[in-house]
């Protein structure tokens, strides 16, 4: 039988602003990607984000992204590796101790935005992700980009790894994901990001934005739940998966 889990990003609200419909989206998904207060969330969100992911039977994992709110982490930022490194094991740290306290297993780890984007391309700074991920626990693993150099760095390391694919995400011929600055990046049409889901998890296959047939590998799929629809559109991926016999599982499960 086919197994894909179903991971969202979560905890991004911070302060008095509130960010997502995080107590909507959890029953929905199995595995929580907690902002830890870089790019979104704080002390309080987190602590609570776990305590709902508990509730809900949700496996927990850090989101760690650059020090940017402002940007919401999606920006650029010129760190080194070793500066890198330091900035995943503080995050990481962090959310683990509100795991403990609940007596939660953190189970993985996905890095965020620009973080995420430059571990998929850049070899040096996937493995200071990499080596930060192990240094914390070598049983967690570390969810990246479909065929990225990521993965690739975070399998020498000899971590668990996790190929992600995204629903509402358009792709380039060489497996990146089209820029969100450029036209058409974004699939707005439920329907097709369904059907693209299916294929992907299914036949391992995708259509590249240019129009190449390329292959993918999906282990776990990223959905959005802040949008106008974002629910009812988790809710049809899972049907749909569903319906065609993939089971929906946790990470490890």
């Amino acid at each position: 039988m086919v197994k894909v889990d179903l991971n969202c990003d979560l905890g991004e609200s911070f302060g008095n602003y509130k960010v997502g419909n995080d107590e909507a989206v959890l029953p929905l998904i199995t595995s929580a990607n907690v902002a830890c207060g870089f790019h979104a969330g704080d002390e309080n969100v987190m602590a609570q984000t776990v305590k709902y992911a508990k509730q809900h039977n949700v496996s927990v994992g850090a989101h760690p992204g650059f020090p940017d709110l402002q940007g919401f982490g999606r920006r650029n930022l010129d760190m080194s590796p070793e500066e890198v490194y330091h900035m995943m094991v503080y995050q990481i740290g962090a959310l683990k101790a509100f795991c403990d306290i609940e007596g939660v297993t953190l189970n993985h780890v996905k890095p965020h935005g620009a973080l995420y984007q430059m571990g998929a391309i850049d070899r040096d700074i996937a493995r200071a992700i990499a080596e930060a991920v192990y240094a914390v626990d070598p049983k967690l693993y570390l969810v990246g980009l479909s065929n990225s150099i990521q993965l690739e760095e975070a399998e020498k390391v000899g971590l668990p790894t996790a190929s992600e694919v995204f629903a509402d995400r358009r792709y380039e011929k060489d497996g990146q994901l089209v820029s969100r600055r450029k036209q058409g990046a974004l699939i707005e049409d439920t329907s097709e990001a369904i059907q693209q889901v299916i294929r992907m998890v299914t036949e391992g296959k995708t259509t590249a934005i240019t129009g190449e047939e390329i292959e993918i590998k999906a282990d776990t799929i990223c959905v959005h739940g802040d949008g106008a629809h974002a629910l009812e559109f988790v809710k049809q991926i899972r049907e749909q998966l569903t319906e065609v016999g993939v089971k929906i599982v946790k990470l490890g499960g």
